[in-house]
């Protein structure tokens, strides 16, 4: 088959990720509305956002999706604007004297997706928009956002078409199309290279404290920081709290570098998802589903974080677990930690299964902890304590 439009675009990089905010049908943008988060807090309370009436292929675009964040967001913050790049700024103002120190949460709302990058004899060739692994993708439901909402599905050659190299081995994605079954006329009117698709997937709970769907990375932990904004309403805190829906994380941490820049906070904490234990995923570098948020430790983390979020999750009786970065942590927290003279920098993680595929997993029970956790320890930050967050004072 020979395409139809032009050479195939491997990677449209920023634009890409910034756009892909993301087209999700009503119902997947609020994944965990039911549940609630830290005890002593009703379990029924919207924690993404409010409810909106379910309609098959309607989807949020990257404004909408925000504004339901910010709508989630406004009863707990002073003030929430936009930044120039799309990431959401919600500030929550402290009760010490001015000029007060200001903590700085993050946690990424983009998402994993494809992008359509040719058009032949109907069918669509496609990309991915951060990483996905191909070998999920075949007779995935999925939606194409042309010039209006397409249900379609990916599909892979039969067997007997297939190449003879790839020896029943999994086929890479310039193999895979994307069928919509209208007919090429019909889809050379209503879809363009640069169209993108989401996953079509309904999440779904499991079990009381078990829910997957796609896009649990990282609107799990725009959870966790709804859960602490909600906390902090009981809680008298000094410093000043930024909390920050971030672009461009999967991507390129567009919003990890240019929030912090023009917030300055003092310091600064990563919420995002970790991998958990289940099939092939036992070793070190996965953690137990319901156990409890991991607190990162290694290059991009500072000590001094590290052990205060250990300490009040200990005294507190939080179940947490350890989690050792020893290189680029995959998070907001590494460009963070270098935006002007340098940021101090935690990261929390929610033990997630099966990431970046359309059936991602979380446990309730961990956005529950995370959202204490960041809530117990902003409200126990004492003005003063700037002065000890130093490099050479971490055994405190």
């Amino acid at each position: 088959m020979d395409d139809d439009v032009g050479a195939e675009i491997r990677d449209l990089g920023h634009h890409a990720a910034g756009i892909l905010e993301h087209r999700l049908d009503r119902r997947e943008a609020f994944v965990l509305q039911k549940h609630l988060v830290a005890p002593p807090f009703q379990r029924d309370v919207v924690v993404v956002g409010h409810a909106v009436e379910a309609a098959h292929l309607h989807t949020l675009g990257e404004e909408e999706f925000r504004e339901v964040i910010a709508d989630a967001w406004r009863p707990f913050v002073d003030e929430i604007s936009t930044s120039p790049l799309g990431s959401l700024h919600g500030l929550r103002r402290g009760q010490a004297a001015e000029p007060r120190p200001r903590i700085l949460l993050a946690a990424h709302m983009d998402a994993i997706g494809l992008m359509v990058t040719g058009i032949a004899d109907g069918f669509l060739r496609f990309t991915e928009i951060g990483g996905i692994d191909p070998r999920i993708l075949p007779g995935q439901a999925v939606i194409v956002h042309g010039q209006k909402d397409l249900p379609a599905i990916v599909v892979q050659p039969a067997d007997r078409l297939v190449k003879p190299e790839h020896g029943g081995s999994p086929l890479p994605m310039s193999d895979l199309l994307i069928d919509t079954g209208l007919l090429p006329d019909e889809v050379k009117s209503l879809i363009k290279v640069g169209d993108l698709v989401s996953f079509a997937i309904q999440p779904t709970e499991l079990s009381e404290n078990i829910l997957y769907g796609h896009s649990q990375d990282n609107r799990a932990s725009v959870a966790v920081i709804t859960a602490c904004l909600l906390e902090l309403q009981h809680i008298r805190h000094d410093w000043d709290v930024w909390a920050v829906a971030s672009t461009q994380e999967e991507e390129t941490l567009g919003g990890g570098y240019t929030s912090p820049f023009a917030i300055r906070p003092t310091v600064a904490v990563a919420i995002d998802v970790t991998f958990a234990k289940g099939p092939g995923a036992n070793d070190w570098r996965a953690f137990g589903l319901g156990k409890g948020p991991t607190l990162g430790f290694g290059p991009n983390i500072h000590p001094a974080l590290h052990n205060r979020f250990k300490s009040v999750a200990e005294k507190l009786d939080i179940p947490h677990q350890v989690e050792i970065m020893p290189r680029h942590s995959g998070t907001d927290a590494f460009a963070m930690q270098v935006v002007a003279e340098g940021i101090p920098s935690m990261v929390i993680g929610i033990p997630l299964r099966y990431m970046h595929t359309p059936v991602e997993m979380v446990s309730v029970k961990d956005i529950e902890r995370a959202g204490h956790l960041l809530a117990q320890v902003i409200a126990g930050l004492a003005a003063e304590d700037v002065n000890s967050i130093r490099w050479e004072d971490t055994n405190d």
